[in-house]
């Protein structure tokens, strides 16, 4: 998968709120393999909406969501379990870990299923972000910003054209979010793959290629 485009989508939740200034809602925006985008828009006008269109979560929009030249209206459901597991890795704001888990077992339990990462890697990937310590403590007892980087990690451990992260930086400061950062480019490099993700405020990153007002 090299594009994701978005062709004058509106989602029905919100289709009465106009969209005069955004580049997205109504409009058509294309995602390009290999770069990476920031969806940048205060709570309440659609950001996780966007994301879980694009994941197939959501199907209530006008407009055509395209993958490269096929249309997301054709798709059935072994469709898209196939790009799930092949081309969208997607970190969700609620995370969706399991709390009685540990942190390293979260991880596991993903890469069990998809035998994609070894253990070694998984725990440079850990290293890299600062939670070695942490490996068999529950994740309930993490914060959340230690949890928001054990969900991106668990991300990793799947084949993607695109990473989709829904304010995977939100409980961060700027060091832990330089450190995220830093991994997810390596990883996103080995694949060439597109960055997506949202946030309230703009974030200042060279990386960054295209600021996307929703």
């Amino acid at each position: 998968m090299n594009q994701i485009k978005l062709n004058h989508i509106i989602p029905h939740p919100i289709k009465e709120f106009g969209f005069d200034q955004s580049m997205v809602w109504n409009n058509d925006i294309v995602f390009e393999k290999g770069n990476y985008y920031q969806i940048v828009a205060p709570s309440g006008v659609g950001k996780s909406t966007l994301i879980n269109i694009i994941y197939g979560d959501r199907t209530d929009y006008v407009g055509e969501l395209m993958f490269d030249d096929t249309s997301a209206k054709g798709l059935k459901q072994k469709d898209w379990n196939e790009i799930r597991k092949t081309k969208l890795s997607y970190v969700f704001q609620g995370l969706h870990l399991f709390e009685e888990l540990t942190l390293l077992e979260n991880i596991q339990l993903k890469n069990g299923l998809t035998k994609h990462a070894t253990e070694h890697q998984i725990k440079v990937w850990i290293e890299a972000v600062g939670l070695e310590k942490h490996l068999h403590q529950k994740a309930v007892h993490l914060s959340y910003g230690q949890r928001q980087r054990i969900a991106v990690i668990r991300a990793f451990c799947q084949p993607f054209d695109f990473m989709l992260l829904d304010e995977p930086f939100s409980h961060l400061d700027v060091i832990n979010q330089n450190l995220l950062m830093d991994l997810i480019e390596i990883e996103a490099k080995k694949k060439n793959a597109g960055i997506i993700f949202t946030s309230l405020q703009p974030i200042k990153d060279q990386r960054i290629h295209h600021v996307v007002q929703l």
